[in-house]
């Protein structure tokens, strides 16, 4: 059945962080054209419904279970009809999608994964900031805190992690923001600062930047229990004198660029 043309794959689609532009061209585009838009309206605002057509069959999530869900892209897919189902963010983070793609492919359902923008990236464009500074940052790390509904591995606790001093997107913690705080102290110094990022690129949107210390007591205080990121990184300091890079220095020959005056032109592919 699945390799009957007149079947179209079921598509899961990363929406992005809230703001319907930032949606991927391919992702708009199937959105647009789909019978069916399956998706996860506690995370996902309704702006992007408006991109569907008036015969669109829309299924909101939040009060559904896997068991519920499944059938209905199931049963709609055997009715010939597109199906797109949406995440927020980027669908391959803590979205929840491999239990859902196992259950598809296990049913003989070809499926389709569209990436999305993830909020860490929307909030470093809005905060204008590069995450990855020469001689002070070059690692990002995505992480969560032990939850209800998710374990940590015994290899990727938050302390662990913090001891890279790396730039690290805490995802998922603002209602353990306190432990989450005391475990980032064991490594990172209590002046670095943190980004507060709540419903990035929403209208209501909120970004603050505290020092460490601060962490938990703002977080409590700004009411924040969900769509809450937390970005740790030296590079959000106002530093002046980090090292510029080497891309574009002079200096620096590659295979598109000779300086005129090196030895030889390097291999590096950047422009």
């Amino acid at each position: 059945m699945s390799s009957d043309p007149k079947y179209l794959p079921v598509y899961f689609i990363g929406v992005g962080p809230g703001d319907p532009e930032l949606l991927t061209v391919k992702g708009q585009r199937i959105i647009q054209a789909a019978d069916v838009i399956i998706y996860a309206d506690s995370l996902i605002p309704t702006a992007i419904l408006s991109l569907a057509k008036p015969t669109a069959e829309i299924i909101a999530t939040s009060g559904l279970t896997l068991e519920e869900i499944v059938p209905l892209m199931i049963d709609r897919y055997q009715a010939h009809k597109s199906v797109a189902r949406l995440h927020s963010g980027d669908l391959t983070l803590y979205s929840a999608i491999s239990e859902q793609l196992q259950e598809l492919q296990a049913a003989q359902i070809p499926c389709q994964l569209i990436p999305g923008i993830s909020v860490f990236q929307a909030a470093a464009a809005e905060l204008q900031v590069e995450l990855t500074i020469p001689e002070l940052v070059q690692t990002i790390i995505l992480t969560r805190i032990q939850g209800r509904a998710s374990a940590m591995p015994p290899t990727e606790t938050l302390a662990s992690l913090a001891a890279h001093r790396s730039s690290l997107c805490l995802y998922l913690a603002a209602g353990q923001i306190a432990a989450a705080q005391s475990q980032l102290l064991l490594h990172y110094p209590p002046d670095t600062p943190v980004a507060i990022c709540y419903r990035v690129s929403w209208p209501d949107a909120q970004i603050s930047i505290v020092p460490l210390d601060q962490l938990a007591e703002t977080s409590t205080a700004q009411g924040l229990l969900r769509s809450t990121m937390y970005l740790i990184s030296p590079a959000l300091a106002q530093v002046k004198n980090f090292a510029r890079s080497r891309l574009y220095h002079p200096s620096h020959a590659h295979l598109f660029r000779d300086t005129g005056n090196s030895t030889g032109i390097s291999l590096d592919q950047h422009d």
